[in-house]
């Protein structure tokens, strides 16, 4: 009878998805690209990194939790191949050490991995466009931090701090491209260097940028900056930068309609075929009412046909031919953005404390920014690994995923080699009789049966 070991974990299910990354070898091009210079003493720089990384997958909002959570933990580093944890300060001095051209490395590591194993590269252009939502969000930070300027941070006038220019495969959910910026920079200047490492993650070509549709907000949306994306071909739909402009081409506007959801907004098509961009774009003025009175005016600009948007908003292709239809349709496929990129932004400060780890180094914030975003994709191809047999984790976003799925309890139960050969799941949490069906069709492949401690 083989002798079996039983080790309680806190995160039984999170212990899962470490077995699955290890037969994926997930995190190898990391440790293969990836050279701080460091001395190895007890661990290499490769597996603190490691550890960060799976700290984060832990909901750690901070490097310090290293030590409550995953040191306190042996079970859950070991189903991710870690026989032992390093402290949090020595993490914190492997983070300290990295340069610029460790930045550069992990960023190669980060697309290698994301185009084994992400969708958004598998993209099929021929059958729908791919769908890039740009944009850029607040980092606050200390003075003392590297590049920490004062910039725009919403409701925090006068703070200090870092920008995240952020690439997101809204279709996938997955960040295709992330790169940190100082605090007083802003979309105007950062959208090309966005745009250029997406092309280089996805290897978009010609062909694959004139079926990609770039969804910026008005930060994008200068004459420059739009006339630039379309120079290389891509598909575009965004917000007009300039207010003054919006104003006057509101006043083109012949005729307009109410929003039929109630929101108060009226919009209305542009009436004028001057226009600075180098190809066709149709333009449709947004007013939204304000207080004390009069109206807050946008302008947005798409280089999309009636039938490409009626379609992006999922409604049948007549519609097509409703000028109505087609008007809202615009406005609309604009809205979503709030359930794309800026829905991400949220909940990566919510549930991986985006905002929370501020490191003093540059180089350092930017390594941590890259884990996170590796750890954001892991989180959300975990979800569709385990979506077919249990679909009720659609609704669930990264935090909910951290904090109520793979925070689930259990035991593991190891051979006298270390292996994990079964996971039993905490039998009264309300999600544990869906995981566990769901986690035990596909962890037999890897021989490790996952239950609910029946025998």
């Amino acid at each position: 009878m083989k002798h079996s070991t039983l080790a309680h974990t806190s995160r039984a299910v999170l212990a899962a998805i470490g077995i699955k990354m290890q037969q994926l070898h997930l995190f190898e091009p990391v440790v293969r690209l990836v050279k701080i210079g460091q001395k190895s003493i007890r661990h290499t720089p490769a597996q603190k990194l490691y550890d960060a990384f799976i700290s984060l997958l832990c909901g750690a909002h901070g490097l310090v939790e290293i030590n409550t959570l995953l040191r306190s933990d042996p079970a859950l580093g070991r189903a991710f191949g870690r026989s032992a944890c390093a402290e949090q300060s020595v993490v914190q001095e492997t983070l300290d050490a990295c340069t610029k051209e460790n930045v550069s490395q992990m960023r190669q590591a980060f697309n290698q991995i994301l185009r084994k194993r992400g969708r958004s590269p598998r993209h099929r252009y021929e059958e729908r466009p791919q769908l890039l939502d740009v944009d850029q969000t607040g980092l606050p930070a200390g003075a003392k931090c590297e590049f920490a300027t004062k910039g725009y941070f919403a409701h925090q006038r006068h703070r200090r701090g870092r920008q995240l220019g952020r690439v997101l495969a809204s279709r996938y959910q997955e960040i295709v491209a992330e790169q940190l910026y100082e605090g007083t920079k802003q979309l105007p200047q950062t959208l090309r260097s966005l745009v250029e490492a997406a092309e280089e993650a996805l290897g978009l070509d010609e062909t694959k940028r004139a079926r990609t549709i770039l969804r910026v907000d008005s930060g994008g949306g200068t004459s420059e900056d739009i006339n630039w994306v379309l120079s290389r071909g891509y598909l575009y739909h965004g917000k007009d930068y300039s207010g003054r402009r919006a104003k006057c081409l509101a006043q083109t506007v012949t005729e307009w309609v109410p929003d039929p959801n109630g929101t108060g907004r009226e919009v209305g098509w542009v009436n004028t075929s001057e226009h600075p961009y180098v190809r066709p774009v149709r333009r449709i003025a947004v007013r939204c009412p304000r207080q004390p009175g009069g109206w807050s005016v946008g302008v947005l600009v798409s280089t999309l046909s009636p039938e490409q948007v009626i379609l992006e908003t999922r409604q049948p292709i007549h519609k097509a031919k409703d000028p109505l239809a087609v008007l809202f349709a615009y406005v609309y496929f604009y809205d979503a953005r709030g359930g794309g990129v800026e829905t991400a932004n949220k909940e990566d400060k919510q549930g991986l404390g985006l905002t929370k780890r501020n490191k003093k180094r540059f180089a350092a914030q930017e390594m941590l920014v890259l884990l996170s975003a590796l750890a954001h994709n892991v989180i959300i191809w975990a979800r569709e690994w385990l979506l077919p047999d249990c679909p009720r984790l659609a609704r669930y976003g990264i935090l909910r995923l951290v904090r109520d799925v793979f925070a689930i309890g259990g035991q593991l139960s190891t051979d006298e080699g270390g292996g994990i050969h079964k996971i039993t799941l905490n039998p009264y949490h309300p999600l544990a009789s869906a995981l566990a069906y769901a986690l035990d069709l596909r962890m037999r492949a890897m021989n490790v049966a996952v239950n609910l401690g029946q025998t």
